[in-house]
C-alpha cells in the first residue's frame, strides 16, 4: 500500500511538473506578409519552433511590408520573414547606397534596426530573393545574351513587361538607364506578376521583370540574366525578430537560424511552386520539407 500511494504522488508530482512548464512555456507570435513565399517561411518557422518545445500564435498574411514592420515594432508579432534589400530600401530608405554587398547591406540593416526600434536581423538564409530578369531560352540563344551588359546591346529591339513600379526605380528602367545605358523598344506593365510570365511564354513580350524565387524560372527553363554590374541589392531572407524576445533565449535563435541554413533559392523555387502549381496548403509544404531534412519526425 505505500509503495502504490508513493507511485501516486510521484506521478501526481510529475503532472504538476508538466504542467507547470506547459503554463510557461513561451508563446511565439510568428508573421509573414502576403504573398506566397511568406506564408511557407512563417509555417516553416512555427512548426520548427513548435519542434523546439514553443508554442507559436500564427500572425500569417498581416499585409505589406510596412504591416508587418509596424506588427514586429509594436509587439502585436515577434518575428517575420524579411529581405535585406526590402529592409534597406522601404524600411531605412536608403536610396542612396548603392553597396550590393550582402555582408554590408545585412550588418547596415541590422544595425539600424537595433539603434532604432529594438528588432534584429539573425544570420541570413541561403535565399537571395532580387530581381531578375528573364528571357526565354530561345532568346538567350538567338542572341546570345547573359548578361545585363549583353542585354544592353540589343534591347531597343526588345519589348519589356513589369510591374507598375518599375519604370520609376532606381533598381528599375532607371538604373538600367543609368548603369547599362539600357534601354527597351517597349514598355509593358502587368500589375500581376503571373501575367508577365504569360506574356513571355506567349511571346507577347521579349523580357519580364520577376523575381529569384519566382518557380516559372525553374518550371519554364528561363534564363534569369546576370546582374553583371550588381545593379540590384541583395534581397536575403532573415529573420528579423524583437530583441527583448530573443534576449537570454539562443533556442530560439537556433532553431530560426537552423531553417536559414536548409533553404536557397532553387529550393525556395520548388516550394513556391508546391503551393501555386500543385495547390497544396503552405503549412504541409512546410511539414514534408521539415520532416524530409529531419528537423521533425
Amino acid at each position: 500500500m505505500a509503495m502504490k500511494i508513493l507511485k501516486l504522488v510521484g506521478a501526481a508530482g510529475l503532472f504538476v511538473a508538466l504542467g507547470v512548464q506547459g503554463a510557461w512555456a513561451q508563446t511565439i507570435k510568428v508573421g509573414s506578409k502576403n504573398f506566397t513565399e511568406q506564408f511557407i517561411v512563417a509555417e516553416l518557422y512555427s512548426a520548427a519552433l513548435e519542434n523546439a518545445g514553443f508554442k507559436v500564435d500564427r500572425k500569417i498574411n498581416l499585409g505589406t511590408t510596412l504591416v508587418a514592420h509596424e506588427a514586429l515594432r509594436t509587439g502585436a508579432i515577434d518575428l517575420y520573414p524579411e529581405y535585406t534589400g526590402t529592409g534597406l530600401n522601404a524600411v531605412m530608405k536608403a536610396q542612396g547606397v548603392t553597396d550590393t554587398d550582402p555582408a554590408k547591406i545585412h550588418a547596415m540593416v541590422r544595425e539600424f534596426y537595433e539603434k532604432e526600434f529594438k528588432l534584429t536581423w539573425l544570420k541570413p538564409s541561403g535565399v537571395n530573393n532580387g530581381y531578375a530578369i528573364v528571357v526565354r531560352p530561345e532568346t538567350a540563344r538567338e542572341l546570345n545574351v547573359k548578361t545585363l551588359s549583353d542585354l544592353a546591346k540589343v534591347a531597343s529591339k526588345l519589348k519589356l513587361g513589369a510591374g507598375p513600379e518599375f519604370g520609376d526605380r532606381r533598381d528599375g528602367l532607371k538604373g538600367l538607364k543609368e548603369v547599362y545605358n539600357l534601354e527597351f523598344g517597349e514598355f509593358r506593365q502587368f500589375a500581376a506578376l503571373r501575367l508577365r510570365y504569360e506574356a513571355l511564354n506567349q511571346k507577347q513580350i521579349d523580357v519580364a521583370n520577376g523575381f529569384s524565387t519566382d518557380w516559372q524560372i525553374a518550371a519554364e527553363k528561363f534564363v534569369a540574366l546576370a546582374d553583371d554590374k550588381t545593379l540590384f541589392p541583395p534581397y536575403y531572407l532573415t529573420p528579423v525578430v524583437r530583441m527583448d524576445t530573443v534576449a537570454g533565449n539562443p533556442k530560439i535563435v537556433e532553431t530560426l537560424e537552423r531553417i536559414g541554413a536548409l533553404i536557397d533559392t532553387p529550393t525556395m523555387q520548388e516550394l513556391n511552386r508546391q503551393v501555386e502549381v500543385e495547390k497544396k496548403e503552405p503549412r504541409q509544404v512546410a511539414a514534408e520539407f521539415l520532416k524530409a531534412k529531419g528537423v521533425t519526425k
